[in-house]
């Protein structure tokens, strides 16, 4: 499945709006991300088009499975490559703007170990 780096900062966004607000419009994601009322709605037209997200009639929007397959997986590398650069003594800010960087072009198999990584130093409390 091939998407755009742009698609998948939105489905990210909608993801972690909806877990902070409980829902989510267009100019939520507008306002989280900086970004004009017209260019997302022009992205939404095409993330519902291509069956990532759905738009109900009062304009509230949803991930569908196929999307929030992707939001998650985003979201997930996200959270553990600004906790890894936290880690190494990066500030909180620095580390949550450079992962957003990384977390789309990381190969699959970077991220597996990374994640191996993380996982076994927060069971070793000696590596802490």
């Amino acid at each position: 499945m091939q998407i755009h780096e742009s698609s998948e900062d939105y489905l990210e966004s909608i993801l972690m709006l909806k877990e902070r607000k409980g829902f989510v419009r267009s100019i939520d994601i507008a306002n989280e991300l900086d970004y004009t009322k017209a260019s997302v709605s022009i992205a939404m037209k095409k993330l519902r088009e291509n069956g990532y997200i759905e738009v109900d009639a009062e304009g509230f929007i949803t991930l569908t499975p196929a999307g929030h397959k992707i939001a998650a997986r985003i979201y997930g590398r996200h959270k553990l490559l600004t906790e890894f650069f936290v880690r190494l003594g990066v500030s909180q800010e620095t580390a949550a703007a450079d992962a957003c960087k990384v977390e789309h072009d990381l190969s699959e198999e970077t991220f597996e170990k990374l994640l191996l990584h993380a996982q076994k130093n927060s069971e070793d409390p000696g590596t802490r």
